[in-house]
């Protein structure tokens, strides 16, 4: 999975946010975390909505039985950075696990990126949803 992130962070990165392939005309963030046990920063790209002064990323991992590493990062350290376009910004990541509020940002990515609903449907897990606040 790290060779094929690479290869969109480095897409996304030389075309000022935009990547082709499977998320041709997605919404797509860099998000760095700090790695839980190394205390490295790891970066991935992630879908992404906004939500007011939010944005709003899903700890879908495509439906799997477990939450993505990401998720787990920002649960330890909640203080990120995202990269939109071409612009860099820190935030603070807030999950939302469960309640009227998680759902209806969950439903929101659902009209956006369809496929969200499939990766509902595979797993008995909760889909954590997470936003991300600007702090700069």
């Amino acid at each position: 999975m790290s060779d094929w992130n690479s290869q969109i962070i480095e897409e996304f990165r030389s075309n000022a946010g935009k990547v082709g392939g499977p998320f041709d005309g997605a919404d797509l963030l860099l998000l760095t975390t700090t790695g839980a046990k190394s205390g490295l920063s790891r970066t991935t790209p992630v879908a992404y909505l906004r939500d007011g002064a939010n944005l709003v990323i899903i700890a879908s991992k495509a439906g799997a039985p477990t939450s993505p590493d990401w998720y787990h990062n920002l649960r330890a350290n909640p203080e990120v950075t995202v990269e939109v376009g071409t612009e860099t910004h820190k935030a603070t990541a807030t999950p939302i696990t469960e309640g009227p509020e998680r759902d209806r940002l969950y439903a929101a990515m659902v009209e956006v990126m369809p496929g969200f609903a499939e990766y509902e449907q595979k797993t008995d897990r909760v889909i954590p949803v997470v936003t991300l606040t600007l702090t700069d």
